[in-house]
């Protein structure tokens, strides 16, 4: 029992931590909710839900092998770093017309996109997460459940929390320097892709 407790604490820590360090996807939960409200900004942070089962077992099936993993990474890392040059050019370009933009795409489908092509949930599975499991698993199920279900409920809920706060003070930001505030997390994203480019690049063996 001690050591399920032991393995829910460092779920919660972990996914907290997570959930409000920078990163694109936090960077989304602002610029979304921001342009189209919180509905949108809760979209992009419940996306982990959909994109990390896949990735999670990507990443157990590499770690029972442990053989050209930091190539597909790096690929996986090119690939996200030009979605988010993508989406940071469409935020540098947003107008506001009597501070209303245009109509939201689907934003759970840009977070989907977006996280599963970053490379911080594979890189925190393979270096974290990953060998977390594997020693819950030494223990029993429960430890590994109990992880699992703290991480994600703090990474997705700390998000969550900040696209309600975000949009409860929207009237804050309704006036030029919402154009300010849109525009800067756009280039967040774009630096965002610039460093994913260099861990790709390092990944593939190229820089």
């Amino acid at each position: 029992m001690i050591e399920g407790l032991e393995f829910l604490v460092s779920g919660i820590i972990l996914g907290l931590t997570a959930g409000t360090s920078p990163g694109p996807l936090l960077a989304l939960v602002f610029s979304e909710t921001l342009k189209y409200g919180k509905k949108e900004g809760i979209e992009i942070a419940v996306s982990p839900l959909i994109t990390d089962l896949p990735i999670v077992l990507f990443v157990l099936f590499i770690l029972t092998n442990l053989r050209g993993y930091n190539f597909i990474i790096g690929t996986i890392s090119l690939f996200g770093a030009c979605y988010l040059i993508y989406l940071g050019i469409k935020s540098l370009r947003v107008k506001i017309s009597g501070f209303k933009v245009e109509f939201a795409e689907d934003a759970l489908k840009k977070g989907v996109i977006a996280n599963f092509l970053s490379p911080h949930p594979y890189l925190f599975w393979l270096s974290i997460g990953g060998p977390m499991i594997f020693k819950s698993l030494e223990i029993h199920i429960s430890p590994t459940i109990l992880f699992i279900l703290g991480f994600y409920s703090l990474l997705v809920g700390s998000k969550i929390s900040i696209a309600f706060i975000v949009g409860e003070s929207k009237s804050f930001v309704e006036s030029k320097y919402y154009l300010y505030i849109i525009r800067a997390l756009g280039a967040v994203l774009i630096l965002f892709a610039l460093i994913f480019v260099k861990d790709g690049l390092k990944l593939i063996g190229l820089f």
